[in-house]
């Protein structure tokens, strides 16, 4: 009998699913996807080790192997995900459901953890769902051979006491960001609000709240930007693929 996860991944193989997995399939562990040439693997694999916060790795796969044999066994990473992005050579192109067109026989895939994954257990601690937005920063990233750019980040506001178990409990989570890199003034790591990656622009922080920055598993997607690979396919922002792994046994007790 199929799994909520794996019934997800055939939803979206099959075309059905196509929007964000945010606050959807509960309980597992989701991932932020980067594929590049085996050429550009060793280092953006260093790349990933300098900067464990952003890019914390939860599987490698073998060149031109689409299945994440060890977190999805019998996944396809060219259609299970609800949408890619693709950039060559530092430029964007057109999102795609389907990158099989585009998948070579050289082909590495990483699957970085993604801060989804501790949703649902801030919920069941108090935290309920808030707006999610994704910034670029002023921070830079540690480079690795052709990989450098500026870190990525999520934002959530909340009450005081709830960034106060926020953190406690994401700090358990080391393999999907682990605890927020900063809490407070927005400028303080130079977090561009009116140009969002992901969500509307931030007009104003709500009275009351207290802004909590995470590291962010789009960050490659800055650094692709800067760095101008030949070619790196990456999830959409929002649009993570979703493991076989439970969460909660992903966390240290």
């Amino acid at each position: 009998m199929s799994n909520p996860a794996e019934e997800a991944r055939l939803a979206m193989r099959r075309g059905e699913w196509t929007g964000p997995t945010k606050h959807t399939v509960p309980g597992y562990v989701k991932c932020n996807l980067v594929i590049l040439p085996l050429a550009d693997a060793y280092d953006f694999l260093l790349y990933c080790q300098r900067n464990p916060k952003p890019c914390p790795l939860i599987e490698v796969t073998d060149p031109g192997d689409p299945e994440p044999r060890r977190c999805a066994p019998g996944a396809d990473l060219r259609t299970d995900l609800p949408r890619y992005a693709v950039y060559r050579r530092g430029v964007r192109e057109q999102d795609v459901t389907d990158i099989r067109h585009l998948w070579r026989s050289d082909s590495v895939a990483f699957l970085i953890g993604s801060g989804m994954t501790f949703d649902d257990a801030l919920e069941r601690a108090g935290v309920p769902k808030v707006k999610t937005w994704v910034l670029r920063t002023a921070l830079a990233t540690v480079p690795a051979g052709k990989f450098s750019g500026p870190l990525a980040v999520t934002m959530r506001c909340m009450t005081v006491a709830q960034a106060i178990i926020a953190c406690q409990l994401t700090a358990r989570f080391p393999l999907s960001h682990g605890a927020p890199i900063h809490i407070g003034d927005p400028a303080g790591i130079g977090a561009d609000l009116e140009h969002p990656v992901f969500g509307e622009p931030v007009k104003e922080i709500p009275h009351g709240s207290v802004p909590v920055f995470w590291a962010c598993g789009v960050t490659p997607q800055l650094v692709a930007l800067q760095s101008k690979p030949e070619l790196m396919i990456t999830h959409a922002p929002g649009h993570a693929f979703i493991t076989d792994l439970k969460a909660d046994q992903t966390c240290i007790p």
